[in-house]
């Protein structure tokens, strides 16, 4: 059995107060990117690697896609390509059907196969009758696509989530509006959200940076192309911000460059070595986000990105950013251009307000999102 080992434990199991199981249980994650590429990947499950191998567990990882092609799907073109890239995965995952056998949990994030419907999910749950932990942070039984082409609809097939959800062992959800559509199907599901590594990653003292709040103060957005929408709604808030304070600049974490109209952007590509440093030189961070099903399935993780570094957070009042953010204690959450502008003014002109929200929010990470307050939650998920 391979165990991944390599990543760092920020704690002793003495720390995390987990207890060692008295058989060793083999775990098989079955999940679509490429490892440390994903947010959703790496806050939902990766960065609990170095616990399960402390607790006694042995597990292994397949991904659907690897790093070296999975960044052509955001591509134009290249069918011929794709088509191939598909067809490798779909095999890799007929080859681990013969494997089963060995593992006690099946750990699924999302799904198995990107197109079509949950053949492998059947297989594994009703032919194997193997423990499916099927674990998902987006309402992805919908699409935030408008005029999606049918097609596309019928080659993702997402009412395979309602089926797995059904032959799961257990459901992990990543907020309580999740958690509702998958009770329709399964009464054994947990809400566990989306967490931090606050010791040994979002952790501001291990990152000390001369911020660009000089005679400057720094607006920030991080995400990936396919929230970076939710920004580009937001330009007529930037511009008169902008407009109103020519010291403000606006920072732009991402895979893709932003279409803002804005004079003062700095962007910058996202990576995996310089993201909390990327990440420390904001003095606010935003997450704008539409009223509707799909956003409501968010799970904040831009705030609690924000928040875990001392940045206080101004997002929309959407789905989980109502438990995560405490308005007017460590953050705004504003819905309204005329609420974005006023909480930016009062954040830009009061840099103490900026220290005791940060304070204040990266207390309320530590005890209710990281993976430290975290831990005891997902190694039950595996009893």
């Amino acid at each position: 059995m391979t165990i991944l080992n390599y990543w760092t434990l920020p704690c002793s199991k003495k720390d995390y107060n987990c207890k060692v199981p008295a058989k060793s249980k083999n775990i098989l994650f079955l999940a679509p990117y490429p490892l440390k590429e994903s947010p959703s990947q790496r806050f939902r499950f990766e960065q609990y690697f170095a616990l399960l191998a402390e607790n006694g567990f042995n597990f292994e990882v397949q991904t659907f896609l690897s790093s070296g092609n999975w960044k052509l799907f955001f591509e134009p073109g290249e069918l011929l390509k794709k088509t191939s890239v598909l067809c490798i995965g779909f095999i890799r995952r007929l080859v681990m059907l013969f494997r089963l056998r060995q593992f006690d949990f099946i750990f699924i994030h999302r799904e198995i196969t990107p197109l079509g419907p949950p053949i492998f999910e059947w297989f594994i749950s009703q032919l194997f009758r193997k423990k499916i932990i099927y674990d998902f942070d987006d309402a992805i039984w919908l699409t935030d696509k408008t005029g999606e082409a049918w097609p596309l609809q019928f080659a993702k097939w997402r009412q395979k989530v309602s089926a797995i959800c059904r032959w799961s062992y257990k459901v992990s959800s990543g907020n309580a509006y999740l958690a509702s559509f998958a009770k329709q199907y399964n009464v054994n599901v947990i809400v566990n959200p989306t967490t931090i590594d606050t010791r040994a990653v979002h952790n501001p003292a291990l990152f000390p940076t001369e911020k660009l709040k000089k005679q400057s103060i720094v607006i920030g957005w991080t995400g990936s192309h396919s929230t970076l929408k939710y920004l580009e709604e937001s330009r007529e808030i930037l511009s008169q911000i902008e407009h109103s304070f020519p010291n403000v600049k606006f920072m732009v974490i991402a895979d893709r460059r932003p279409d803002l109209g804005l004079g003062n952007v700095l962007f910058v590509p996202w990576r995996l070595e310089s993201e909390i440093q990327d990440l420390m030189s904001i003095d606010i961070g935003i997450m704008p986000l539409p009223n509707d099903k799909w956003a409501q399935g968010k799970c904040g993780f831009k705030a609690l990105q924000y928040m875990a570094l001392r940045i206080p957070a101004v997002a929309s009042p959407v789905g989980v950013n109502n438990h995560i953010i405490d308005h007017g204690i460590n953050g705004f959450l504003c819905s309204t251009t005329d609420e974005w502008v006023s909480a930016l003014t009062m954040l830009i002109k009061d840099q103490s307000l900026r220290r005791q929200f940060g304070e204040s929010g990266r207390n309320k990470i530590i005890d209710h999102y990281s993976v430290e307050s975290n831990t005891s939650l997902f190694l039950k998920l595996f009893e």
